[in-house]
């Protein structure tokens, strides 16, 4: 156990002291709570990840480099997302699809 002062004068400094960290606690609890409740909305309202992704080249007029299945771990920072179609367009057109998550072999994609 703490010992305390016996006096009042310092008992009542020590008691606003402790008043004043209490509040000080307790706004940082809140902020904390509200940075939570708003990391967990972003969680909620984050849009689905894109099942297909198209890797641009390096320049604006370069085309397109690969093909990639969401989510692969190969994908270029740059890639866009895309539909099954514009997936299956591209491999037709020519676009080399990513050796690491075989997008071909999931959009049944057979080149001939």
């Amino acid at each position: 156990m703490t010992t305390l002062p016996p006096d009042l004068l310092r008992l009542r400094t020590l008691e606003t002291y402790l008043q004043l960290l209490l509040d000080e606690v307790r706004r940082a609890i809140a902020h904390a709570e509200q940075r939570e409740a708003e990391r967990q909305r972003g969680i909620r309202t984050r849009p689905p990840a894109p099942d297909w992704l198209l890797e641009p080249g390096l320049s604006r007029d370069a085309p397109p480099v690969q093909v990639h299945a969401g989510g692969c771990w190969n994908a270029g920072k740059r890639s866009k997302g895309i539909s099954r179609d514009a997936a299956l367009r591209a491999l037709a057109d020519g676009v080399k699809a990513c050796g690491a998550c075989r997008p071909d072999s999931a959009l049944g994609f057979i080149d001939g």
